[in-house]
């Protein structure tokens, strides 16, 4: 039967979220239950892309990725797949009538990442960020308001901006991997060689604005995304709190984390905000 089939999918997304992120998984967890086996056939979709451009350096990347993408279409149009991962997005796709534009983006950013190591403008910077972090956000609206196109509409560019802020913690947070072994560097008009308190300082107070209007949207979301997204969104704000106080050498050097005991602190004081209707 086809459903044992689309259940074993649906399973192995749900397994790469909490294999390759203990902190998403947590805060999936977190989402309403009707809402929550699409956030993880979403984040199994955008994990397996990234680890092809990343991670599989003994392999021909290229091709890797061109027969992803390939199966990726395949499976849109033909509403199956036998690869798991894209057979449990395709659902999610279809039934929340995600735009294809937002996929496309998404992929348009994970290729690349296969020949762009350097973004030296603004523009190309924000475009690399659009189709890495903010069309992920935009996926996961289409869950979250159900179809609800004007919903949709409202919640747009708080959603992306959240989506930037996520993004860009990461950027801040992996700048030793991103650099050295990837040769990659994101911030345009910042040199990572002689990273300094000023540049940090800019990078800092951008991912804090992108931050506050990302929360004006989480306040408005429907009831079962709320607590999940608010979740995520503390989280990464204390990491920026983290990597704020980390000297920048020591963030060229280390990955700086937030250990699980203090993820486990944070869950229980969102739940208490959110119970007491601050956000």
């Amino acid at each position: 039967m086809k459903s044992i089939f689309d259940t074993v999918s649906y399973n192995c997304s749900k397994i790469v979220t909490e294999s390759y992120s203990t902190s998403f998984a947590l805060a999936t967890k977190m989402l309403g239950s009707s809402i929550r086996r699409d956030i993880y056939n979403i984040y199994g979709f955008v994990r397996f892309a990234d680890e092809i451009v990343d991670t599989f350096h003994d392999y021909d990347k290229e091709k890797l990725f061109n027969d992803f993408e390939q199966d990726l279409h395949n499976s849109i149009e033909y509403k199956i797949s036998l690869n798991p991962i894209l057979n449990s997005f395709q659902q999610t796709f279809h039934q929340y009538d995600i735009p294809f534009e937002l996929v496309a983006a998404f992929m348009k950013s994970m290729r690349m990442d296969l020949i762009k190591k350097q973004y030296n403008t603004t523009a190309e910077y924000k475009e690399y960020i659009y189709g890495s972090a903010d069309v992920v956000g935009l996926m996961c609206l289409c869950v979250f308001v159900k179809g609800d196109k004007e919903k949709y509409e409202s919640l747009k560019e708080s959603a992306m901006a959240l989506g930037s802020a996520f993004q860009k913690v990461n950027f801040l947070r992996d700048l030793k991997a991103d650099f050295e072994l990837l040769e990659r560097s994101y911030f345009p008009n910042t040199n990572l060689l002689e990273l300094d308190e000023a540049s940090k300082k800019r990078i800092v107070d951008e991912i804090k604005a992108d931050f506050a209007s990302g929360l004006e949207g989480i306040e408005k979301l429907p009831s079962e995304a709320k607590f999940g997204v608010y979740t995520a969104y503390k989280y990464y704000n204390k990491l920026l709190q983290k990597l704020q106080k980390t000297p920048p050498l020591e963030i060229k050097n280390t990955r700086i984390r937030v250990p699980n005991y203090q993820k486990f602190g944070l869950l229980a004081k969102s739940y208490v905000n959110y119970k007491l209707q601050l956000v």
